[in-house]
């Protein structure tokens, strides 16, 4: 019985599994905020992506797919300008389609999170009025149209 057991263990593949920090969207009752939201959503479907925000949801530019690709570096360059005019803004909300996969979802989040050397420097105050460079793009990603 130990030996069936060992070599159980042995010959068994073990997988790495790799977690994607992501939030929830939060219904809540208290009133608004003061200043209008930037409301970034990304609409991801099989053959396009629509960068829309604010309250109304407009269009900001959509994103065809040429090929087997989306064209990331347009959306990268798009989300580098709109970061530009809102350098405090951490959130964007995705709204892939079930018939998008796991892998492509990945490829957009890392366009959607990462701020490149290459690109422009931003800067934006501290607590204590310091400029500090700011690193990630839109971090706090939420999916918006889950179902449980």
């Amino acid at each position: 019985g130990f030996i069936f057991i060992f070599f159980l263990l042995f010959s068994a593949d073990f997988v790495n599994l790799f977690e994607i920090n992501s939030n929830v969207p939060i219904v809540s009752n208290s009133p608004p905020p003061k200043k209008i939201p930037l409301n970034l959503t990304l609409r991801i479907t099989p053959n396009t992506l629509t960068l829309k925000k604010g309250l109304n949801g407009r269009v900001v530019k959509s994103f065809r797919k040429s090929g087997p690709n989306y064209d990331l570096s347009a959306l990268h360059q798009s989300l580098v300008n709109i970061k530009k005019k809102n350098l405090y803004e951490r959130t964007i909300m995705f709204e892939p389609t079930n018939s998008v996969d796991y892998e492509t979802i990945v490829k957009i989040m890392d366009e959607v999170i990462i701020l490149r050397k290459m690109d422009e420097a931003l800067y934006r105050k501290d607590k204590s009025g310091l400029d500090i460079r700011i690193k990630e793009l839109f971090d706090d990603i939420i999916f918006g149209n889950i179902k449980s």
